[in-house]
């Protein structure tokens, strides 16, 4: 049993970071997102000495982190944005300038505080996560129809409320 703790052990202390940030994007508030990821890991340790193949685990952890936060969403009301987004770990040469970042990431915040819980969603699986329209459906037990339309609406909304965005992006020349 030992190695299976010393395991589990081992991915929260390498993952939980990452986890927190997927967290944020979708609840939207740092303290609803470590509820969440402590949550979901709860739950993934319950569930450890089961899984078949452990390189999967966080993945299996993300998609409860998902269905937790659809199941949240359909009790709550729309919540707000106080909490700081956390910075992911720096290293190397030609790191961003911090305070272009922080610009960047209060742009954000401003702009995903306009969306719906469930456009924010569908946001953070289809262009944080790199979730296909169809992955993103299952992970938030809708239709494929739904995440299209979630999305649509939800990019429109952003160009419409934060056009600054759209415009910084193609001046670093990130392509559309």
């Amino acid at each position: 049993m030992k190695p299976l703790v010393s395991e589990f052990d081992s991915f929260v202390r390498s993952r939980s970071a990452a986890l927190l940030r997927s967290a944020y994007l979708l609840t939207g508030d740092q303290h609803l997102a470590e509820d969440l990821v402590q949550s979901a890991l709860a739950r993934t340790h319950r569930s450890w000495g089961r899984l078949h193949d452990r390189g999967n685990a966080e993945a299996y952890t993300r998609k409860i982190m998902y269905n937790l936060q659809v199941s949240w969403w359909r009790r709550r009301t729309p919540e707000s944005m106080p909490g700081d987004l956390p910075e992911p770990r720096r290293g190397g040469r030609g790191a961003a300038d911090p305070a272009d970042q922080t610009t960047v990431r209060l742009m954000l915040r401003a702009a995903l505080l306009k969306l719906s819980v469930k456009q924010r969603a569908v946001l953070v699986l289809r262009f944080y996560e790199d979730c296909s329209e169809a992955e993103a459906a299952e992970l938030l037990g809708v239709s494929v129809g739904t995440v299209k339309s979630q999305t649509s609406k939800a990019l429109a909304k952003l160009r419409t409320v934060a056009p600054e965005l759209a415009e910084l992006y193609l001046m670093e020349g990130v392509a559309r």
